[in-house]
């Protein structure tokens, strides 16, 4: 990441929902779409879904393109690409970057350390 791009934050509650409704669609959604899918489950105006699209895409986690008069929202990435930049960032901010790794493995559960021994056993390979 260049020096002058911001590290990305972790989503709020509302940037998370609306990632959501974008990483589960196949195709770009309009705000009205994705206010149709929130309010489903809650109670948001039509506004504030068009103030996080905007942030989301101001921050580039979305693209978007003119569809008429409307805006059509897509997620820029992946969210597996999203946790690597915020996991990578929370390591650069923690100080002892080594005592939070360690204290990561130590949480993760029998599975997650099995998928974290062949990724390791990959860069290995790839190294030699």
């Amino acid at each position: 990441m260049a020096s002058d791009e911001k590290a990305p934050r972790p989503l709020g509650e509302l940037e998370r929902l609306v990632m959501e409704q974008l990483w589960a669609s196949p195709g770009a959604l309009t705000v009205r779409e994705v206010h149709e899918r929130l309010s489903a489950t809650r109670e948001l105006a039509y506004t504030t879904v068009m103030t996080v699209l905007d942030r989301l895409a101001k921050k580039k986690l979305t693209e978007r393109e003119r569809d008429g008069k409307a805006w059509r929202y897509r997620a820029a990435a992946p969210r597996e690409d999203l946790a690597v930049e915020l996991m990578r960032d929370a390591l650069d901010r923690a100080g002892d970057r080594r005592e939070a790794l360690v204290r990561f493995v130590g949480q993760v559960s029998d599975e997650e350390a099995d998928l974290l021994r062949e990724a390791l056993a990959r860069l290995e390979e790839k190294a030699g």
